[in-house]
């Protein structure tokens, strides 16, 4: 970390663009009344970065002198949180202003400041707006926007940094990411966001300390997760970690699933719903996680499928391990919950199911409560593999047929759904990268049992 922090910079109101009007009412209730209350009481973090930008802050966060008690002692709408990190929150109906007391870099030796392993894992040691500017993590989130004079206050180069569009880390790279290893994503995911580059230094021990991602909470790396990919810039995000080497800790299944897939059809697949991901979002439409992971982890889930196929397995057996190897391997980094879980293996176990045409397992498929997250990555598989649009046309087209007239159509379809079922190996291959002249394994005879004749 940096010894002694630059010289204070402020920036008057008719340099910078900030507005109150484009300024949550509720955090300006906060910045008065702390202010008429005695207290410094600052706008800081990410909503003075986005005001600058021009963009629309969606949390406020508030740095202030003062305590988180005495908070509490000016707003009766307010509650006490956290331990590691204590905070006030100020609640206004929907809208909840958080709001920090400036922290220190020093041991008071009160025990209010822990690390353990060069990471941080308990700050409740009280400082200065100096000492507070210099422990955050980049410099564009340091900035602190005054309504006193409506000026912004800047002690680490981070206007400068907004202007250039360029992502820097506070204090010695490598030292931070090993306070907290979490910080590699989030540099990852504020760089998509704001389409910055990150600077230099800031990126060149990205490689090295990213091993570090294993032994952060598991339950910490899911709500990462949906930051990173649920919130309109999946797509660049996943860019990022193939580029710094991060994809290999973060989801390593899918890294390793991705290095032996020489076709490019898998990474396709995933920047392909990545994307879609992002343009709902953008449409203000919703995303399902299930849905993201189950696109994540399919290249594999593929390719532990392939391997359980050519080793004899059925097909039915073989999905279900494939599915329940990969998610309990990636446990271990993420903790993706049930409810999210259980929905994308069934996503992934339809699949197999398309290439069916027998009238009740149609009628069956098509009424189950998972049938339109399945066909809608039917959908994603047709739009990488061309072996698939056929069939994604035909549920497409029984999707739009009354019961009647679908029924109808599928008499005598024995024929047609056996070469439907010839065409589907052979995109199921392709998408994992199997050659086409390999031969299919083989099921295993089933075994029947008889049964034995008790004598008396």
């Amino acid at each position: 970390m940096q010894s002694s922090p630059p010289a204070l910079r402020v920036i008057g109101r008719e340099h910078h663009p900030i507005s109150r009007k484009n300024i949550s009412a509720a955090a300006l209730k906060v910045l008065y009344r702390l202010n008429e209350a005695g207290y410094s009481a600052f706008l800081v973090g990410g909503a003075v970065r986005d005001l600058l930008l021009g963009r629309q802050p969606k949390d406020y966060d508030v740095a202030t002198d003062a305590t988180p008690e005495q908070v509490q002692q000016v707003f009766r709408n307010c509650r006490l949180i956290g331990r590691r990190f204590r905070l006030a929150h100020v609640v206004f109906g929907r809208d909840i202003i958080e709001v920090a007391t400036f922290r220190s870099n020093d041991d008071d030796g009160s025990g209010d400041r822990e690390i353990d392993n060069g990471r941080l894992v308990r700050d409740n040691v009280y400082g200065s707006i100096e000492e507070d500017a210099v422990r955050r993590d980049f410099t564009a989130n340091a900035l602190y926007y005054t309504v006193r004079d409506f000026s912004v206050h800047d002690y680490v180069g981070g206007y400068e940094d907004v202007q250039a569009r360029v992502l820097r880390l506070i204090g010695d790279p490598a030292a931070r990411y090993r306070e907290d290893p979490v910080r590699i994503l989030r540099a990852m995911r504020l760089a998509a966001k704001l389409d910055f580059n990150i600077e230099p230094a800031s990126a060149a021990p990205i490689a090295a300390l990213a091993p570090l991602l294993s032994e952060a909470s598991n339950a910490r790396l899911f709500d990462e997760s949906l930051k990173m990919f649920m919130t309109g810039h999946g797509a660049r995000v996943f860019e990022l970690l193939l580029q710094y080497g991060v994809l290999e800790h973060f989801l390593p299944d899918t890294a390793a699933a991705l290095a032996q897939d020489h076709s490019g059809l898998c990474r396709d697949l995933v920047l392909t719903a990545l994307r879609g991901g992002d343009a709902r979002v953008n449409a203000d439409r919703s995303v399902t996680p299930a849905f993201l992971f189950a696109a994540l982890l399919w290249p594999a889930y593929a390719h532990e499928l392939q391997v359980l196929l050519a080793a004899g397995h059925d097909m039915a057996v073989a999905e279900r391990r494939a599915a329940d190897r990969v998610t309990l391997r990636q446990l271990e980094r993420i903790a993706i919950p049930r409810r999210f879980s259980q929905p994308m293996h069934e996503i992934w176990w339809m699949q197999s199911r398309f290439g069916q045409r027998q009238r009740k397992r149609v009628f069956r498929l098509l009424n189950h409560p998972r049938f339109r997250a399945a066909f809608d990555f039917l959908e994603l598989r047709a739009s990488v593999v061309p072996q698939l649009q056929a069939e994604s046309q035909w549920w497409a087209w029984a999707q739009a047929q009354t019961p009647e007239q679908l029924a109808d159509g599928l008499v005598g379809k024995s024929a047609a759904s056996d070469a439907r079922t010839g065409k589907r190996a052979q995109a199921s291959d392709a998408l994992t990268d199997t050659p086409a002249d390999q031969e299919a394994p083989k099921r295993r005879p089933r075994r029947r049992r008889s049964r034995a004749k008790t004598q008396e």
